[in-house]
């Protein structure tokens, strides 16, 4: 069985170990043929909590986590270009 696999872009880093992915999915309209964008959000797993927001990134599917978690991040395939530190 192959484990499904999106690619978007993260929206929320605020909880620990997880991030929020937005994918869009483009298709044409069944009856007008015009294109549409819907955009569906996934809690993903971040183990090491290496993804900012804005960063575009790769998760696949995997066995519940959470209550709402059933995704995980394969690879950041390329990082914000806003990377602004926190001061500690």
């Amino acid at each position: 069985m192959a484990l499904k696999e999106r690619v978007g872009t993260v929206v929320s880093d605020k909880m620990d170990k997880t991030v929020v992915v937005a994918v869009q999915n483009r298709f044409p309209h069944s009856t007008y043929q015009k294109i549409v964008s819907r955009t569906t959000r996934y809690k993903a797993h971040d183990a090491e909590n290496n993804c900012r927001v804005g960063d575009r990134v790769r998760i696949t599917e995997t066995r519940p986590l959470s209550a709402t978690k059933r995704w995980a991040v394969l690879e950041v395939l390329s990082h914000s270009a806003n990377l602004q530190e926190v001061p500690k």
